[in-house]
């Protein structure tokens, strides 16, 4: 998606994972991560002498396991209903959950979900060894796009920074993409700076439902995106400094592109969005109408949520494109708070009443389907 042409002083290595609870930072380095070492890196969840059930696989990059990469193991799990039950350690791989392996299970071993990353560093402008380059979707490390994909406790990455490549001007660098219906993420992160977390569906007229819980985003472009009914709840999005900026914004936290068929698209519900950025300095949200599909109304409710101060009050939406304005799209706000909340514009922050806010829920985004009764 487009960005504005700036680099950021950053090296890969001084990359962070930073904490959904307090803000703490690891710094991403190539050295396995710090519970590798443990004579029992599958924890909680057995070990491949005494399997979960005949359907899980264990991945330990020591060895440990039955597959030392994430990649493989996905490889070997044919058909359906399968885990895979992953030790700490960093992944430095890209992944792909095609649509023939459902209801698919990935947990992180480890105490954190900073104990589990998987990590690559593809963006969209990088040249393919075979010639042309990535593009958005084909630079994201993880991509599911079966059904029924639930993941816990692990971090998705995508490390690519644009002060490393200058060169590159396609600087969309995704952490995950995901297409699946019924896929569902608890207390997990997601990492990146431009297009971090993909929220998306297989096709335009399929309108897949997603559910993110106790989740933490990171980024600074358009960090979420695409066309899923995806619900955002007790989620944690930070938005990320650009020291080498003197204009504004930085950038956006949200860039959906609901199917105008699809009258439900995203929902942030009783989460915060904090930022490392200067007051102000970042918009909550853009419509994005892609090229292949210019009916799209973007769609987006952000409700009961605190909104820092790093959020332009005045004006927390903008267009990406003015044939395109925002004030066109679906976008909405209810009983949000803090000082990014604070409505003196009445006319550029839309809000719901208190009988609309009560389709705008978790259980009218995602109906039979309700991952929020799983066990995390």
């Amino acid at each position: 998606m487009p960005s504005p042409d700036r680099q950021l002083p950053l090296t890969r290595r001084r990359f962070l994972l930073t904490s959904a609870g307090a803000g703490a930072a690891l710094a991403l380095a190539s050295a396995p991560a710090r519970a590798t070492a443990r004579p029992r890196p599958f924890g909680r969840y057995g070990s491949p002498a005494a399997r979960l059930t005949a359907q899980t696989l264990y991945v330990d990059a020591s060895g440990q396991g039955d597959f030392t990469s994430v990649r493989a193991a996905v490889s070997a799990a044919t058909g359906s209903g399968w885990t895979l039950v992953i030790a700490p350690g960093t992944y430095r791989e890209t992944v792909a959950v095609g649509v023939t392996r459902t209801e698919m299970t990935w947990l992180g071993a480890g105490d954190d979900p900073r104990d589990v990353v998987i990590v690559y560093d593809n963006a969209a402008g990088t040249p393919k060894p075979g010639g042309g380059t990535y593009g958005t979707t084909g630079s994201a490390t993880t991509t599911v796009q079966a059904d029924g994909f639930t993941a816990r406790h692990i971090t998705f990455a995508n490390d690519w920074l644009r002060a490393d490549h200058p060169g590159i001007s396609g600087t969309q660098a995704v952490a995950i993409k995901v297409q699946g219906d019924r896929s569902a993420f608890h207390h997990c992160h997601f990492l990146g700076h431009q297009d971090t977390l993909y929220a998306d569906s297989i096709a335009l007229g399929v309108f897949a439902r997603q559910y993110f819980s106790h989740c933490y985003a990171e980024g600074d472009v358009d960090f979420v995106f695409g066309r899923a009914t995806a619900v955002y709840e007790h989620c944690h999005f930070r938005t990320l400094t650009r020291t080498d900026l003197t204009s504004t914004p930085y950038g956006f936290v949200f860039a959906p592109s609901t199917a105008g068929a699809n009258p439900l698209g995203y929902l942030v519900t009783r989460s915060r969005v904090t930022s490392e950025a200067p007051d102000a300095y970042y918009k909550l949200a853009r419509p994005w109408v892609p090229s292949s599909d210019t009916t799209a109304r973007p769609s987006l409710v952000v409700r009961d949520t605190h909104l820092g101060a790093g959020i332009d009050a005045v004006a927390p939406y903008t267009n990406m494109s003015d044939a395109f304005p925002w004030q066109n799209q679906r976008f909405a706000e209810y009983r949000n708070t803090g000082p990014g909340a604070v409505v003196s514009v009445p006319e550029n922050r839309p809000q719901l009443d208190d009988e609309q806010a009560e389709s705008a829920t978790r259980a009218a985004y995602l109906g039979d389907w309700q991952p929020w009764k799983e066990a995390c």
